[in-house]
């Protein structure tokens, strides 16, 4: 091939890589110019929705409470003396009338033996005089005839009649000193008898603060008996919560005792387990503290075993109102945002909308609502984090909340 020829070939070679290029360079222009297909919408998301529905709502209060024994009886000598005893293991459970201590019985021994010795000194006076009485009655009657008769002179009998009289009242007095005498010996007897301290009470009986060789007096202290079944647990309400229990009294019979005393009390322990007995309010205090603005009210509570004891701390939860046509709220659908509290509502038109709430207090796992939503309203549980005010949404209904149906007879109670 000659040197013309080689290069005609190369100018065709480029002239063909060249339009290769420049066929290419148009078809990607051409290609930009055209408009991209439209995107297809998002699918609608799945959600769970709950109907709200009107339902009585009973509404709970909790109070902190403080646990005492139901009688707590301080255990006081009423003699003095030296303890030589203690009859009992502390923390055991004692009965009412048992000994718990001894005190040194010698000294009322004697004291007891004195007046018995006193009371036979006064029965055999009163013998005596008896004996006297007797005889100038006799002289009496053998002389008043003699004296009628004029046998022997009426001072004589006067003198008899005299006599009688005085031992009479030597009888009387002698009488007298028997029973003052008796009384000193019931009174030592009793005093015998108190040199065993005896419980007052059926309960628990606590540590003994005196020992055995000391000294006590009826101003000494020993130990305490708690009664502790049942078990009382003390706790206060405020001046507005005392008047809306007066309020519901007076719907009823008017008695705030007998009407509180009917609503069953829950008694959660300090460790948060919820007490098997339910109690009831035993009384309410006469007056308000004019410093704390609240009012005293024991509950009782029955107490087997006597588990729970004095100076415990626990709450006691009661049921304080029933609303009538209220709506619950799922907690877990509710949303905070900027301090309000919110929730999606699944619309006739396919899509969730954002409603701000006025909520009450919690009620379980759901909140009473006081404003936002009416019966029947659709409220989105699940998928909150991915939903947005407009989103459309594919609804899965779930059991009503507050399924209790409304007495109708009791509104307003």
């Amino acid at each position: 091939m000659s040197k013309e020829q080689e290069n005609e070939t190369a100018v065709g070679r480029w002239l063909a890589v060249g339009l290769g290029a420049f066929a290419l360079g148009t078809g990607m222009l051409s290609g930009c110019g055209k408009n991209p297909a439209p995107a297809s919408p998002p699918p609608p998301m799945p959600v769970t929705v709950v109907e709200l529905q009107p339902a009585s709502v009973p509404l709970t209060r909790e109070w902190v409470a403080t646990l005492d024994g139901f009688v707590n009886a301080s255990i006081q000598p009423q003699a003095s003396g030296y303890l030589v005893k203690q009859d009992y293991k502390e923390g055991a459970q004692v009965s009412k009338g048992q000994v718990l201590f001894e005190i040194d019985p010698r000294p009322f021994q004697a004291a007891l033996a004195q007046a018995e010795g006193q009371l036979n000194q006064a029965k055999g006076q009163v013998a005596q005089a008896q004996a006297q009485f007797d005889l100038a009655k006799i002289n009496v009657n053998r002389d008043t005839p003699l004296a009628q008769a004029r046998a022997i002179a009426k001072s004589t009998l006067d003198n008899d009649t005299q006599q009688m009289a005085q031992q009479q009242a030597a009888v009387e007095s002698a009488q007298a000193s028997v029973a003052t005498a008796e009384a000193s010996v019931a009174n030592a007897r009793l005093n015998l008898g108190f040199t065993q301290v005896r419980s007052l009470v059926t309960g628990v009986v606590g540590q003994a603060t005196m020992q055995v060789g000391n000294l006590v007096n009826p101003q000494s202290v020993l130990t305490s008996v708690s009664q502790l079944n049942p078990i009382k647990a003390y706790f206060s309400i405020s001046d507005s919560e005392y008047l809306a229990l007066t309020a519901r009294a007076r719907k009823g019979d008017g008695d705030l005792l007998k009407s509180a005393s009917a609503v069953p009390l829950t008694l959660t322990l300090s460790n948060g387990e919820v007490f098997g007995q339910k109690g009831h309010i035993e009384f309410v205090d006469r007056q308000i503290n004019s410093q704390t603005g609240a009012i005293r009210i024991a509950a009782v509570f029955p107490n087997p075993g006597n588990m729970l004891r004095p100076g415990q701390f626990g709450r006691v939860k009661a049921e304080t109102e029933i609303r009538r046509y209220a709506l619950l709220v799922p907690q877990i659908a509710i949303v905070e945002t900027q301090g309000l509290q919110q929730v999606y509502v699944a619309g006739a038109d396919g899509k969730a909308h954002a409603v701000t709430l006025q909520v009450g207090p919690q009620v379980g796992d759901n909140w009473l609502v006081l404003g936002g939503v009416s019966p029947g309203a659709k409220v989105i549980t699940d998928n909150l984090q991915k939903l947005r005010d407009g989103s459309p949404i594919s609804p899965h209904q779930e059991p009503t909340v507050a399924s209790t149906p409304v007495d109708t007879n009791s509104v307003g109670r």
